[in-house]
């Protein structure tokens, strides 16, 4: 059984006991979050599609850790004119647990 969510304007294909990453939630670490914009579940071939979402539908999960991910460098350079500049940014995660799915 897998299900597509949207989890903070990006969708996620996810099944039971997944582990993932996300854009950063708010919660504490072991809260649980229900996601209610389900777009698509497949138990097993009986696919229930959205219009956009299904409604009454809904995945839990709960948080395990927030984080940040590698460092991102961006350099920009103009040839000839002594320019440079270098900027970095890391981007907050949230790594979830998918606990359940329910149609």
């Amino acid at each position: 059984m897998y299900a597509i969510v949207d989890i903070a304007g990006q969708q996620f294909k996810v099944s039971e006991k997944q582990l993932i990453y996300v854009h950063r939630l708010q919660g504490n670490e072991g809260d649980n979050v229900k996601f209610d914009k389900v777009m698509l579940v497949d138990n097993n071939g009986k696919v229930k599609v959205g219009n956009p979402v299904i409604s009454g539908a809904n995945v839990s999960a709960k948080i395990i850790s927030h984080l940040k991910g590698d460092k991102v460098l961006v350099f920009k350079k103009k040839r000839r004119k002594g320019y440079q500049k270098m900027n970095g940014h890391r981007q907050q995660f949230t790594r979830i647990q998918i606990e359940s799915i329910k149609a």
